[in-house]
């Protein structure tokens, strides 16, 4: 089996979705300096990290954390976009995965009930096939055994991408888009919300105002990437 591998990895070579450095046969989706150099965030251990500043007085937080702190054109960026528009959709839950092992020693997970992506519409999930924000939590969800959900949240209105908008022009085109099927489901419940990249956290805030009306409810972030100002 593993002359066989050999054999087909020279036909068909696999190579590293941050750096296109060709992959050995025991690595997966990242080279092994890509996965020791890309730039972690380990906000689970700052309890006043970027994250919950950026949300500080918008929305209460229990815990925020992100894999990877954003650098335009880097490999984050890289990584991002194979994910996004290259049906990488293995790749998201790889970048799940490891972010649980980088939080599994921390408390980060104890009190959580459901792991919630935040949802496409439907008109945009059609298109691309998949939800990317989903795929990153689907791989939290297997390592730590959280439920996933991802019909109680809910993205009735499409709107247009938040690349290159302003902050204002952000929190404007995601305004009152979400809503919930039920509202029992995460009734004194603590959620991770999942979101592939936060930058000003327009989206996240306007999640909130979906999950607001949820008595008893708490929530923590967790994404793939926070860009920095």
């Amino acid at each position: 089996m593993a002359l066989i591998n050999d054999f087909l990895s020279l036909i068909y070579p696999r190579f590293c979705e941050a750096c296109d450095g060709l992959l050995y046969k025991h690595e997966s989706f990242m080279c092994n300096t890509c996965l020791i150099s890309l730039p972690k965030s380990n906000y689970h251990q700052d309890p006043n990290n970027p994250i919950i500043q950026a949300l500080s007085g918008r929305m209460p937080l229990v815990n925020a954390t992100s894999l990877y702190v954003f650098e335009k054109q880097g490999k984050v960026q890289k990584l991002l976009h194979a994910l996004k528009y290259e049906n990488q959709q293995a790749l998201g839950c790889f970048l799940g995965e490891t972010l649980y092992g980088d939080l599994n020693s921390k408390s980060f997970f104890n009190s959580i009930d459901f792991i919630v992506p935040v949802p496409l519409h439907q008109n945009k999930l059609e298109t691309r096939g998949y939800n990317q924000s989903e795929c990153f939590a689907k791989g939290i969800s297997d390592k730590s055994e959280i439920a996933l959900d991802t019909i109680t949240l809910l993205r009735e209105t499409e709107t247009s991408t938040q690349t290159k908008k302003r902050k204002y022009e952000r929190w404007e085109n995601v305004k009152n888009v979400f809503a919930l099927s039920s509202f029992e489901t995460f009734k004194n419940k603590h959620i991770l919300l999942v979101d592939d990249v936060v930058t000003t956290g327009a989206t996240i805030e306007a999640v909130w105002q979906a999950l607001k009306e949820v008595e008893g409810i708490k929530v923590s972030i967790a994404s793939i990437a926070f860009a920095t100002k």
